[in-house]
Protein backbone atom coordinates (compact mmCIF):
# COMPACT_ATOMS: atom_id res chain seq x y z
CA UNK A 1 0.00 0.00 0.00
CA UNK A 2 0.88 3.34 -0.56
CA UNK A 3 0.77 6.72 -2.74
CA UNK A 4 1.90 7.00 -6.65
CA UNK A 5 3.42 9.95 -8.48
CA UNK A 6 1.64 10.31 -11.39
CA UNK A 7 2.68 13.22 -14.21
CA UNK A 8 0.06 11.86 -16.81
CA UNK A 9 -3.27 11.61 -15.64
CA UNK A 10 -4.71 10.23 -18.88
CA UNK A 11 -5.63 6.58 -19.27
CA UNK A 12 -2.75 5.19 -20.82
CA UNK A 13 -0.09 7.14 -18.14
CA UNK A 14 -2.46 6.27 -15.33
CA UNK A 15 -2.38 2.83 -16.94
CA UNK A 16 1.22 2.43 -17.09
CA UNK A 17 1.85 3.39 -13.58
CA UNK A 18 -0.43 1.05 -12.59
CA UNK A 19 1.07 -2.10 -14.56
CA UNK A 20 4.43 -1.01 -12.89
CA UNK A 21 3.45 -1.01 -9.46
CA UNK A 22 1.86 -4.35 -10.05
CA UNK A 23 5.20 -6.02 -11.25
CA UNK A 24 7.18 -3.99 -8.52
CA UNK A 25 5.27 -5.93 -6.06
CA UNK A 26 6.11 -9.64 -8.06
CA UNK A 27 2.46 -9.75 -8.72
CA UNK A 28 1.13 -11.76 -12.05
CA UNK A 29 -0.95 -9.08 -14.01
CA UNK A 30 -3.19 -12.09 -15.47
CA UNK A 31 -4.21 -13.48 -11.91
CA UNK A 32 -6.62 -10.14 -11.73
CA UNK A 33 -10.05 -11.20 -11.50
CA UNK A 34 -11.92 -7.78 -10.72
CA UNK A 35 -11.20 -4.21 -10.71
CA UNK A 36 -13.40 -0.91 -9.73
CA UNK A 37 -12.53 2.46 -9.93
CA UNK A 38 -14.83 6.01 -9.92
CA UNK A 39 -16.74 7.32 -13.19
CA UNK A 40 -14.21 9.33 -14.38
CA UNK A 41 -14.13 9.02 -18.25
CA UNK A 42 -9.88 8.01 -17.99
CA UNK A 43 -10.44 5.47 -15.62
CA UNK A 44 -14.02 3.75 -17.21
CA UNK A 45 -13.43 4.70 -20.62
CA UNK A 46 -14.84 2.26 -22.70
CA UNK A 47 -11.97 2.85 -25.71
CA UNK A 48 -9.12 4.22 -23.75
CA UNK A 49 -9.55 3.86 -20.35
CA UNK A 50 -7.76 2.43 -17.71
CA UNK A 51 -10.59 -0.14 -17.11
CA UNK A 52 -10.60 -0.81 -20.96
CA UNK A 53 -6.48 -1.47 -21.37
CA UNK A 54 -6.33 -3.81 -18.31
CA UNK A 55 -9.39 -5.99 -19.81
CA UNK A 56 -7.46 -6.32 -23.33
CA UNK A 57 -4.60 -7.71 -21.34
CA UNK A 58 -6.82 -9.61 -19.39
CA UNK A 59 -10.40 -10.46 -20.14
CA UNK A 60 -11.13 -11.71 -16.93
CA UNK A 61 -10.21 -8.96 -14.72
CA UNK A 62 -14.28 -8.07 -14.48
CA UNK A 63 -14.77 -4.21 -14.39
CA UNK A 64 -16.77 -2.53 -11.97
CA UNK A 65 -17.66 1.09 -11.49
CA UNK A 66 -18.01 2.24 -8.29
CA UNK A 67 -21.64 2.17 -6.73
CA UNK A 68 -21.13 5.08 -4.11
CA UNK A 69 -19.74 7.59 -6.96
CA UNK A 70 -22.25 6.35 -9.37
CA UNK A 71 -25.23 6.86 -6.59
CA UNK A 72 -23.78 10.30 -6.07
CA UNK A 73 -23.95 11.21 -9.75
CA UNK A 74 -27.30 10.26 -9.91
CA UNK A 75 -28.02 13.25 -7.35
CA UNK A 76 -26.28 15.46 -9.73
CA UNK A 77 -27.74 14.46 -12.51
CA UNK A 78 -31.51 14.82 -10.58
CA UNK A 79 -29.90 18.92 -9.68
CA UNK A 80 -28.06 19.57 -13.11
CA UNK A 81 -30.07 18.19 -15.78
CA UNK A 82 -33.75 18.67 -14.93
CA UNK A 83 -34.85 22.33 -14.61
CA UNK A 84 -33.60 25.35 -13.74
CA UNK A 85 -35.72 25.56 -10.43
CA UNK A 86 -33.98 22.20 -9.08
CA UNK A 87 -30.48 24.22 -9.43
CA UNK A 88 -31.82 27.67 -8.11
CA UNK A 89 -32.96 26.11 -4.86
CA UNK A 90 -29.39 24.66 -3.72
CA UNK A 91 -28.07 28.05 -5.13
CA UNK A 92 -30.29 29.56 -2.65
CA UNK A 93 -29.38 27.47 0.24
CA UNK A 94 -25.46 27.96 -0.26
CA UNK A 95 -26.18 31.75 -0.39
CA UNK A 96 -27.97 31.07 3.23
CA UNK A 97 -24.68 29.47 4.36
CA UNK A 98 -22.42 32.24 2.99
CA UNK A 99 -24.49 35.31 4.22
CA UNK A 100 -24.22 34.12 8.03
CA UNK A 101 -20.55 32.48 7.91
CA UNK A 102 -19.31 35.81 6.01
CA UNK A 103 -19.73 37.60 9.70
CA UNK A 104 -19.30 36.22 12.82
CA UNK A 105 -21.47 39.05 14.10
CA UNK A 106 -24.48 37.58 12.04
CA UNK A 107 -23.11 34.23 12.78
CA UNK A 108 -24.04 34.75 16.33
CA UNK A 109 -27.25 36.32 15.87
CA UNK A 110 -28.21 32.65 14.14
CA UNK A 111 -27.07 31.08 16.85
CA UNK A 112 -29.70 32.88 19.30
CA UNK A 113 -32.61 32.10 17.27
CA UNK A 114 -30.83 28.23 15.94
CA UNK A 115 -29.40 26.63 18.79
CA UNK A 116 -29.16 22.72 17.44
CA UNK A 117 -28.89 23.12 13.32
CA UNK A 118 -26.52 25.12 12.41
CA UNK A 119 -26.05 26.18 8.29
CA UNK A 120 -23.82 24.21 6.48
CA UNK A 121 -22.25 25.00 3.01
CA UNK A 122 -22.80 22.70 0.33
CA UNK A 123 -20.18 19.90 -0.96
CA UNK A 124 -19.40 20.25 -4.34
CA UNK A 125 -18.43 16.22 -4.62
CA UNK A 126 -20.83 14.88 -2.31
CA UNK A 127 -23.97 15.45 -3.19
CA UNK A 128 -25.65 12.93 -0.65
CA UNK A 129 -23.80 14.72 1.95
CA UNK A 130 -25.82 18.32 1.59
CA UNK A 131 -28.59 16.20 3.34
CA UNK A 132 -26.94 18.52 6.01
CA UNK A 133 -27.13 21.65 4.79
CA UNK A 134 -31.06 21.40 3.31
CA UNK A 135 -31.81 19.85 6.77
CA UNK A 136 -30.55 22.40 8.49
CA UNK A 137 -33.33 24.70 7.03
CA UNK A 138 -36.33 22.21 6.20
CA UNK A 139 -36.67 22.33 10.22
CA UNK A 140 -35.73 25.80 11.24
CA UNK A 141 -37.06 27.49 7.91
CA UNK A 142 -39.24 30.14 10.32
CA UNK A 143 -36.27 30.82 12.87
CA UNK A 144 -33.71 31.49 9.74
CA UNK A 145 -36.80 33.71 8.03
CA UNK A 146 -36.54 35.50 11.36
CA UNK A 147 -33.37 36.20 11.44
CA UNK A 148 -33.00 37.01 8.04
CA UNK A 149 -35.81 39.69 8.95
CA UNK A 150 -33.78 41.54 11.73
CA UNK A 151 -30.82 41.78 9.60
CA UNK A 152 -32.81 43.80 6.67
CA UNK A 153 -34.13 46.28 9.33
CA UNK A 154 -30.73 46.20 10.99
CA UNK A 155 -29.01 49.71 10.84
CA UNK A 156 -25.46 48.88 11.57
CA UNK A 157 -25.59 46.11 8.72
CA UNK A 158 -24.23 47.77 5.40
CA UNK A 159 -26.27 47.68 2.29
CA UNK A 160 -25.32 44.99 0.02
CA UNK A 161 -25.72 42.90 3.23
CA UNK A 162 -29.49 43.91 4.01
CA UNK A 163 -30.24 43.06 0.11
CA UNK A 164 -28.61 39.57 0.18
CA UNK A 165 -31.22 39.17 3.49
CA UNK A 166 -34.13 40.87 1.65
CA UNK A 167 -33.67 38.73 -1.10
CA UNK A 168 -32.94 35.44 1.12
CA UNK A 169 -36.12 36.44 3.00
CA UNK A 170 -38.61 36.49 -0.16
CA UNK A 171 -36.94 33.45 -1.59
CA UNK A 172 -37.74 30.85 1.72
CA UNK A 173 -40.97 32.38 1.73
CA UNK A 174 -42.28 31.67 -1.45
CA UNK A 175 -44.06 28.27 -1.48
CA UNK A 176 -42.04 27.19 -4.25
CA UNK A 177 -39.23 27.50 -2.14
CA UNK A 178 -40.93 25.69 0.81
CA UNK A 179 -42.32 22.61 -1.44
CA UNK A 180 -38.98 21.93 -2.86
CA UNK A 181 -37.29 22.22 0.30
CA UNK A 182 -39.16 19.29 1.48
CA UNK A 183 -39.24 17.14 -1.81
CA UNK A 184 -35.42 17.51 -1.47
CA UNK A 185 -34.85 16.09 2.22
CA UNK A 186 -36.69 13.28 1.47
CA UNK A 187 -34.63 12.52 -1.70
CA UNK A 188 -31.15 13.30 0.06
CA UNK A 189 -31.96 11.47 2.96
CA UNK A 190 -33.06 8.21 1.57
CA UNK A 191 -29.68 8.40 -0.63
CA UNK A 192 -27.26 9.35 1.91
CA UNK A 193 -28.44 6.30 4.22
CA UNK A 194 -27.96 4.04 1.51
CA UNK A 195 -24.51 5.41 0.64
CA UNK A 196 -23.75 4.97 4.08
CA UNK A 197 -24.60 1.20 3.79
CA UNK A 198 -22.18 1.02 0.60
CA UNK A 199 -19.25 2.91 2.00
CA UNK A 200 -19.32 -0.43 4.16
CA UNK A 201 -15.96 -2.03 3.81
CA UNK A 202 -17.84 -5.82 4.12
CA UNK A 203 -20.06 -5.12 0.81
CA UNK A 204 -20.67 -7.21 -1.79
CA UNK A 205 -22.31 -7.80 -4.70
CA UNK A 206 -25.72 -9.23 -3.42
CA UNK A 207 -25.99 -6.32 -1.07
CA UNK A 208 -24.97 -3.73 -3.09
CA UNK A 209 -27.85 -5.26 -5.35
CA UNK A 210 -30.54 -5.30 -2.18
CA UNK A 211 -29.70 -1.72 -1.84
CA UNK A 212 -30.15 -0.08 -5.28
CA UNK A 213 -33.21 -2.34 -5.84
CA UNK A 214 -34.42 -0.79 -2.86
CA UNK A 215 -33.75 2.51 -4.46
CA UNK A 216 -35.34 2.05 -7.41
CA UNK A 217 -38.45 0.95 -5.43
CA UNK A 218 -38.35 4.42 -3.26
CA UNK A 219 -38.13 6.17 -6.03
CA UNK A 220 -41.13 4.16 -7.77
CA UNK A 221 -43.59 4.92 -5.13
CA UNK A 222 -42.25 8.38 -4.43
CA UNK A 223 -43.31 9.35 -8.05
CA UNK A 224 -46.83 8.50 -7.37
CA UNK A 225 -46.88 9.19 -3.60
CA UNK A 226 -44.62 11.54 -2.81
CA UNK A 227 -45.82 14.85 -4.18
CA UNK A 228 -49.07 14.69 -2.67
CA UNK A 229 -47.45 13.85 1.40
CA UNK A 230 -44.83 16.73 0.31
CA UNK A 231 -47.72 19.09 -0.66
CA UNK A 232 -49.04 18.23 2.99
CA UNK A 233 -45.93 18.55 4.89
CA UNK A 234 -44.93 22.24 3.26
CA UNK A 235 -48.12 23.34 3.73
CA UNK A 236 -47.78 22.82 7.11
CA UNK A 237 -44.66 24.45 7.36
CA UNK A 238 -46.18 27.74 5.42
CA UNK A 239 -48.59 27.68 7.75
CA UNK A 240 -46.07 28.22 10.70
CA UNK A 241 -44.06 30.72 8.65
CA UNK A 242 -47.23 32.84 7.95
CA UNK A 243 -46.48 32.48 4.35
CA UNK A 244 -49.70 31.79 1.93
CA UNK A 245 -49.65 28.21 0.47
CA UNK A 246 -50.27 28.85 -2.79
CA UNK A 247 -48.07 29.07 -6.00
CA UNK A 248 -47.59 31.79 -8.61
CA UNK A 249 -49.99 32.53 -11.07
CA UNK A 250 -48.83 33.14 -14.36
CA UNK A 251 -50.72 35.33 -16.75
CA UNK A 252 -51.97 33.33 -19.47
CA UNK A 253 -51.83 34.96 -22.86
CA UNK A 254 -54.49 34.92 -26.17
CA UNK A 255 -53.56 34.09 -29.88
CA UNK A 256 -55.85 34.58 -32.12
CA UNK A 257 -57.17 31.92 -33.94
CA UNK A 258 -57.43 30.66 -37.76
CA UNK A 259 -60.29 30.24 -39.33
CA UNK A 260 -59.71 26.31 -39.57
CA UNK A 261 -59.18 25.90 -36.13
CA UNK A 262 -61.48 24.49 -33.72
CA UNK A 263 -63.05 26.59 -30.73
CA UNK A 264 -62.24 24.30 -28.33
CA UNK A 265 -60.57 25.69 -25.08
CA UNK A 266 -56.82 24.76 -24.57
CA UNK A 267 -55.95 22.93 -21.61
CA UNK A 268 -53.82 24.87 -19.15
CA UNK A 269 -52.17 23.37 -16.41
CA UNK A 270 -53.12 25.12 -13.01
CA UNK A 271 -50.26 26.43 -11.31
CA UNK A 272 -49.67 23.23 -8.50
CA UNK A 273 -50.27 20.42 -11.59
CA UNK A 274 -47.37 22.58 -13.62
CA UNK A 275 -45.07 22.38 -10.60
CA UNK A 276 -45.94 18.80 -10.32
CA UNK A 277 -45.42 18.09 -14.16
CA UNK A 278 -42.23 20.07 -14.31
CA UNK A 279 -40.69 19.97 -11.37
CA UNK A 280 -41.30 17.11 -9.38
CA UNK A 281 -41.62 14.58 -11.69
CA UNK A 282 -38.98 15.70 -14.32
CA UNK A 283 -36.80 15.16 -10.95
CA UNK A 284 -37.70 11.99 -9.73
CA UNK A 285 -37.66 10.39 -13.74
CA UNK A 286 -34.40 11.69 -13.65
CA UNK A 287 -33.51 9.74 -11.06
CA UNK A 288 -35.38 6.17 -11.81
CA UNK A 289 -33.64 6.93 -15.63
CA UNK A 290 -30.08 7.48 -14.00
CA UNK A 291 -30.36 4.74 -11.80
CA UNK A 292 -30.96 2.29 -14.37
CA UNK A 293 -28.05 3.71 -16.92
CA UNK A 294 -25.48 3.80 -14.23
CA UNK A 295 -25.90 0.76 -12.20
CA UNK A 296 -26.43 -1.58 -15.68
CA UNK A 297 -22.81 -2.74 -15.26
CA UNK A 298 -24.19 -4.17 -11.71
CA UNK A 299 -27.21 -5.91 -13.49
CA UNK A 300 -24.56 -7.80 -15.42
CA UNK A 301 -22.89 -8.98 -12.80
CA UNK A 302 -26.36 -9.95 -11.78
CA UNK A 303 -26.85 -11.91 -14.99
CA UNK A 304 -23.57 -13.64 -14.65
CA UNK A 305 -23.39 -14.75 -10.63
CA UNK A 306 -27.39 -13.57 -9.63
CA UNK A 307 -27.55 -18.18 -9.15
CA UNK A 308 -24.56 -17.94 -6.32
CA UNK A 309 -26.33 -14.82 -4.55
CA UNK A 310 -28.22 -16.73 -2.46
CA UNK A 311 -29.86 -20.52 -1.18
CA UNK A 312 -33.34 -19.19 -2.23
CA UNK A 313 -31.54 -18.57 -6.09
CA UNK A 314 -29.93 -21.34 -6.24
CA UNK A 315 -32.48 -24.45 -4.78
CA UNK A 316 -35.01 -22.22 -7.40
CA UNK A 317 -32.90 -23.53 -10.24
CA UNK A 318 -34.03 -27.13 -12.15
CA UNK A 319 -30.94 -29.22 -13.70
CA UNK A 320 -31.08 -27.45 -17.13
CA UNK A 321 -31.17 -24.25 -15.97
CA UNK A 322 -28.23 -25.02 -13.46
CA UNK A 323 -26.34 -25.94 -16.34
CA UNK A 324 -26.78 -22.61 -18.15
CA UNK A 325 -25.85 -20.71 -15.10
CA UNK A 326 -22.86 -22.59 -14.48
CA UNK A 327 -21.99 -22.77 -18.39
CA UNK A 328 -22.26 -18.96 -18.34
CA UNK A 329 -20.38 -18.32 -15.35
CA UNK A 330 -17.45 -20.61 -16.71
CA UNK A 331 -17.04 -18.75 -19.74
CA UNK A 332 -16.95 -15.56 -18.82
CA UNK A 333 -14.12 -16.82 -16.81
CA UNK A 334 -12.15 -18.32 -19.64
CA UNK A 335 -9.71 -17.05 -21.65
CA UNK A 336 -7.54 -19.25 -24.61
CA UNK A 337 -9.40 -22.67 -23.30
CA UNK A 338 -8.01 -22.18 -20.06
CA UNK A 339 -10.84 -21.59 -16.77
CA UNK A 340 -10.57 -20.77 -13.11
CA UNK A 341 -13.29 -24.14 -12.98
CA UNK A 342 -14.16 -26.74 -14.41
CA UNK A 343 -17.33 -26.25 -15.73
CA UNK A 344 -18.75 -29.97 -15.22
CA UNK A 345 -17.57 -30.84 -11.60
CA UNK A 346 -18.91 -26.98 -10.56
CA UNK A 347 -22.41 -28.20 -12.13
CA UNK A 348 -22.24 -31.39 -9.97
CA UNK A 349 -21.16 -29.95 -6.83
CA UNK A 350 -23.63 -27.43 -7.13
CA UNK A 351 -26.07 -29.89 -7.58
CA UNK A 352 -25.14 -31.75 -4.38
CA UNK A 353 -25.15 -28.78 -2.01
CA UNK A 354 -28.81 -27.20 -2.79
CA UNK A 355 -29.73 -30.58 -0.90
CA UNK A 356 -27.22 -30.23 1.92
CA UNK A 357 -27.33 -26.52 2.58
CA UNK A 358 -29.09 -25.67 5.94
CA UNK A 359 -32.75 -24.51 6.19
CA UNK A 360 -33.88 -21.21 5.76
CA UNK A 361 -32.71 -18.12 3.67
CA UNK A 362 -28.36 -17.94 3.18
CA UNK A 363 -26.47 -14.92 2.28
CA UNK A 364 -23.90 -15.44 -0.93
CA UNK A 365 -21.05 -14.92 2.39
CA UNK A 366 -22.83 -17.61 4.47
CA UNK A 367 -22.96 -19.91 1.65
CA UNK A 368 -19.30 -19.53 1.21
CA UNK A 369 -18.29 -20.39 5.13
CA UNK A 370 -20.79 -23.45 5.38
CA UNK A 371 -18.44 -24.45 1.72
CA UNK A 372 -15.07 -23.79 3.40
CA UNK A 373 -16.16 -25.56 6.63
CA UNK A 374 -16.93 -28.88 4.61
CA UNK A 375 -14.23 -27.89 2.55
CA UNK A 376 -14.89 -30.48 -0.43
CA UNK A 377 -16.22 -28.15 -2.73
CA UNK A 378 -12.98 -26.96 -4.52
CA UNK A 379 -15.15 -25.34 -8.07
CA UNK A 380 -17.40 -23.65 -5.53
CA UNK A 381 -15.10 -22.58 -3.05
CA UNK A 382 -13.01 -20.47 -6.28
CA UNK A 383 -17.05 -19.59 -7.21
CA UNK A 384 -17.52 -17.54 -4.96
CA UNK A 385 -13.66 -16.26 -4.04
CA UNK A 386 -14.10 -14.29 -7.54
CA UNK A 387 -17.77 -13.37 -6.84
CA UNK A 388 -16.09 -11.81 -3.76
CA UNK A 389 -13.02 -10.21 -5.04
CA UNK A 390 -15.03 -7.93 -7.58
CA UNK A 391 -14.99 -4.34 -6.00
CA UNK A 392 -18.52 -3.01 -5.66
CA UNK A 393 -16.86 0.22 -4.07
CA UNK A 394 -13.93 2.27 -3.95
CA UNK A 395 -14.69 4.19 -0.86
CA UNK A 396 -11.91 2.59 1.59
CA UNK A 397 -9.57 3.70 -1.01
CA UNK A 398 -10.85 6.91 -1.17
CA UNK A 399 -10.89 7.67 2.84
CA UNK A 400 -6.60 7.26 2.22
CA UNK A 401 -6.87 10.67 0.62
CA UNK A 402 -8.31 12.57 3.69
CA UNK A 403 -5.77 10.65 5.76
CA UNK A 404 -2.99 12.20 3.03
CA UNK A 405 -4.14 15.84 3.73
CA UNK A 406 -3.57 14.82 7.50
CA UNK A 407 -0.17 14.02 7.07
CA UNK A 408 1.13 15.70 4.24
CA UNK A 409 1.25 19.50 5.26
CA UNK A 410 3.26 22.24 4.96
CA UNK A 411 5.24 21.39 8.05
CA UNK A 412 6.45 17.91 6.48
CA UNK A 413 6.97 19.46 2.89
CA UNK A 414 9.80 17.54 2.89
CA UNK A 415 8.83 14.27 3.42
CA UNK A 416 10.00 11.36 1.52
CA UNK A 417 8.19 9.26 -0.28
CA UNK A 418 8.70 6.04 2.10
CA UNK A 419 7.87 7.88 5.33
CA UNK A 420 4.94 9.28 3.75
CA UNK A 421 3.87 5.45 2.63
CA UNK A 422 4.85 4.38 6.10
CA UNK A 423 3.11 7.32 8.35
CA UNK A 424 -0.10 6.61 5.79
CA UNK A 425 -0.22 2.97 6.52
CA UNK A 426 0.02 3.41 10.31
CA UNK A 427 -3.31 6.05 9.98
CA UNK A 428 -4.99 3.88 7.85
CA UNK A 429 -4.83 0.58 9.40
CA UNK A 430 -5.44 1.65 12.62
CA UNK A 431 -7.62 -0.63 13.95
CA UNK A 432 -4.95 -3.15 13.60
CA UNK A 433 -2.29 -1.06 14.69
CA UNK A 434 -3.73 -0.79 17.96
CA UNK A 435 -4.24 -4.72 18.71
CA UNK A 436 -0.23 -4.66 17.76
CA UNK A 437 2.02 -5.12 21.14
CA UNK A 438 4.32 -2.12 21.32
CA UNK A 439 6.40 -3.69 23.98
CA UNK A 440 7.42 -6.63 22.15
CA UNK A 441 8.88 -4.47 19.21
CA UNK A 442 10.97 -2.70 21.37
CA UNK A 443 11.96 -5.69 23.32
CA UNK A 444 12.81 -7.03 19.88
CA UNK A 445 14.39 -3.97 18.62
CA UNK A 446 16.40 -3.39 21.81
CA UNK A 447 17.50 -7.19 21.76
CA UNK A 448 18.70 -6.88 17.89
CA UNK A 449 20.95 -3.54 17.96
CA UNK A 450 22.55 -4.40 21.94
CA UNK A 451 26.28 -3.77 22.32
CA UNK A 452 28.53 -6.58 21.81
CA UNK A 453 31.19 -5.19 23.45
CA UNK A 454 32.19 -5.40 26.93
CA UNK A 455 34.32 -2.45 28.32
CA UNK A 456 36.22 -3.12 31.63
Amino acid sequence: MGFLKVDDTSGLGLFNVMVDAINSFGLNIDDIRGQGYDNGSNMKGKHQGVQKRLTDINPRALYMPCACHSLNLTLSDMATKTCGKAESFFCIVQRIYVLFASSTKRWNALLKHVPSLTVKSLSNTRWESRIKSVSAIRYQATEIRAVLSELRHDPETDAKDKSDAKTLFEAIGKFEFILGMVIWNDILFSVNKVSKKLQSPDMCIDSTLQQIQGMKQYFETYRNEGFSSSLIIAKGIASDMGVKASFPVKRCGTRKKQFDESDCQEEILDAEKAFEVEYFNVVVDMARSSLNHRFDKLMEFKDIFGFLMSSTALKSLDDTELEECCTKFAKKISVDGSSDVEVHDLISELKILKFTLPEGTLSAMEIFKHVRELDCYPNISIAYRILFTVPVTVASAERSFSKLKLLKNYLRSTMSQERLNGLATLCIEKKLLDEIDINSIINDFASRNVRRNCFR
